[in-house]
């Protein structure tokens, strides 16, 4: 398969999974819906989200803050996550990999 096709079909891939994660449907309803098996779907998605690093993004509080923030996770499917200034490596390393494994 020429690099150019597999390319095209990565992108069709990554637009079916982001449309799952807008349709609040189970990846089974959806994969029926789409006519799609899911065991591809489910491989598609591990394969897609082990080549990209964790990503978050910072913003700013959306309102009065108990106690000093250092920053907030927003996450792909829509949860914040705020993480309070002087936060222990341990713990902040321990939340991520559960987030990790929960993609």
């Amino acid at each position: 398969m020429d690099s150019e096709r597999r390319g095209r079909r990565r992108k069709d891939w990554q637009e079916l999974i982001a449309e799952h994660k807008r349709s609040g449907l189970t990846v089974k309803a959806f994969c029926e819906k789409q006519g799609v098996g899911e065991a591809l779907f489910y491989s598609w998605r591990k394969r897609l989200t082990e080549e990209q690093p964790a990503r978050f993004a910072l913003v700013a509080p959306d309102g009065v803050v108990a106690g000093p923030l250092a920053l907030q996770l927003v996450l792909t499917g829509g949860e914040r996550l705020e993480i309070p200034a002087g936060i222990d490596q341990a713990t902040l390393r321990a939340v991520l990999a559960v987030l990790r494994e929960r993609e």
